[in-house]
């Protein structure tokens, strides 16, 4: 016969209080989501004040008054730091306003500037209205999204041949097509001067252009390689893809989370904390808690206010244990970048998430979490923080080659951009330029890295 009996069983949990995950979660939210959290708990809980409202960013006001300091590594004995762990001071408004002056504004859109172009035609409402149509069925890079003829009235069919035509010859040349081929036959005819076989070429033979085998193409066509190579050289005036000289994603704003400089020899690191409002305790709730303790009737008051001086408390706490933990990786970020901070970012070293935990003696999650999101405004640029950490190129983390995936992909955008040999480098042409400086990668992973670059091939080039 069955029968059950308790039986105690001792096992570890980690059991996660609110506060704990409250402070976690500070750790990965960067400087936007910050801000809306503090407004979100300064609501919420009446014990936490703002004793200071963080000013509006403005080009004509850059403020010049004395900012409280708070500097949590003053003791530090390493001389090749020094913290400005604080709002920003005058030098650091300058950058700012520098910022704000230049802050991406919206660009405009393909289908805005080809309606433009529709506008000034001599159109009645009708074609007027298909042909908008047409352009607001594009993708990005001005082909169509789908066939027209599917959302167009049956009965209006026949003049769309006309309005494709048409907006074809707007700038840029080569839109409102099915496909990059066609956008390329589109430009040739239109530009008037293509040599004799060239439609022949792109309807059939680009492949074998890719390919590097003029002499095929002659013989299949019966022409001289040297006719071949002057089609060659005409396809590659035109832009198979003519719609990407015009954005239709709205531009990402990026505030940095902070900024690291080099003033007279030495890294300086700020904190950006003009954005962020100055957290304080309520001195009424405060007041209330020494009063309170003394007032044995008021029991469920007191133990309001006591949870809400609870909450703000470790709020605050939160706050500057996130800053703190977002300073120390940020400097041990730099001591492992020094040569990217130096020199710029060819220089970047392979860099993992473990290395930076074992330097600051906290856990590969806490440095994961903090470098969420956040971005550092360098003398090179504003960077992500997860751009410093990079593999080497032989996928062994900073133990293995001294070249990041990300410096050598950086070394690859310098060898495209300064070519001046006047004919455009091969993936194979560039492995072999690595391989002169040290740098063994396949022209197969160049391929690779050139694509992540957004970089076309030496064809598209």
């Amino acid at each position: 016969m069955q029968y059950q009996k308790p039986v105690l069983i001792q096992e570890q949990r980690l059991k996660m209080s609110p506060q704990m995950y409250q402070s976690i979660q500070l750790m990965a939210l960067p400087l936007y989501d910050l801000k809306a959290k503090i407004q979100e708990e300064v609501e919420k809980n009446p014990a936490l004040e703002i004793i200071k409202e963080a000013p509006s960013p403005s080009i004509e006001e850059v403020s010049s008054s004395p900012q409280e300091e708070w500097d949590y590594f003053e003791n530090s004995s390493d001389p090749g730091y020094v913290s400005s762990y604080s709002s920003y001071n005058n030098d650091a408004s300058d950058t700012k306003q520098k910022f704000i002056e230049g802050a991406l504004t919206r660009g405009e859109s393909l289908q805005e500037h080809l309606l433009s172009q529709l506008a000034v035609q001599m159109l009645d409402d009708l074609h007027y209205k298909i042909g908008e149509l047409l352009i607001q069925n594009l993708d990005e890079n001005g082909f169509h999204l789908e066939n027209p003829k599917s959302f167009i009235d049956k009965k209006y069919h026949p003049i769309i041949p006309d309005l494709i035509k048409l907006i074809q010859q707007f700038d840029p040349r080569g839109v409102c097509v099915k496909d990059y081929k066609e956008s390329l036959l589109v430009q040739a005819r239109l530009k008037g001067d293509a040599p004799e076989k060239t439609e022949d070429v792109i309807k059939d033979y680009l492949p074998l252009i890719k390919k590097g085998k003029p002499e095929e193409i002659a013989k299949k066509l019966g022409i001289t390689e040297e006719e071949v190579e002057e089609i060659t050289a005409f396809i590659k005036t035109l832009n198979p893809y003519p719609g990407r000289l015009y954005s239709n994603e709205p531009p990402k704003y990026v505030i940095p989370d902070l900024s690291v400089k080099i003033e007279n020899g030495e890294f300086v690191i700020t904190l950006n904390e003009e954005d962020i409002p100055v957290l304080g305790i309520s001195p009424f709730f405060e007041e209330k808690e020494q009063s309170g303790e003394q007032d044995e009737k008021k029991d469920g008051a007191q133990k309001y206010i006591k949870e809400s001086l609870k909450d703000a408390r470790w709020f605050i706490k939160s706050l500057q244990l996130r800053n703190q933990t977002l300073f120390k990786i940020t400097k041990a970020i730099i001591e492992f970048q020094r040569n990217f901070f130096l020199k710029g970012p060819k220089y970047l070293a392979p860099l993992t998430l473990k290395d930076v935990a074992d330097e600051v003696g906290v856990h590969e999650t806490t440095v994961s979490r903090i470098s969420n999101a956040k971005y550092m405004q360098t003398e090179w640029g504003i960077f992500p923080l997860k751009y410093f950490f990079s593999n080497s190129i032989s996928g062994a983390g900073s133990k293995g080659s001294r070249y990041s995936k990300a410096g050598v992909k950086e070394i690859i955008k310098e060898i495209i951009e300064e070519n001046s040999t006047g004919k455009k480098l091969s993936d194979q042409k560039i492995s072999d330029i690595l391989k002169s400086r040290g740098i063994n990668i396949a022209r197969r992973t160049v391929a690779k890295y050139r694509s992540e670059l957004m970089i076309d091939s030496s064809f598209d080039r």
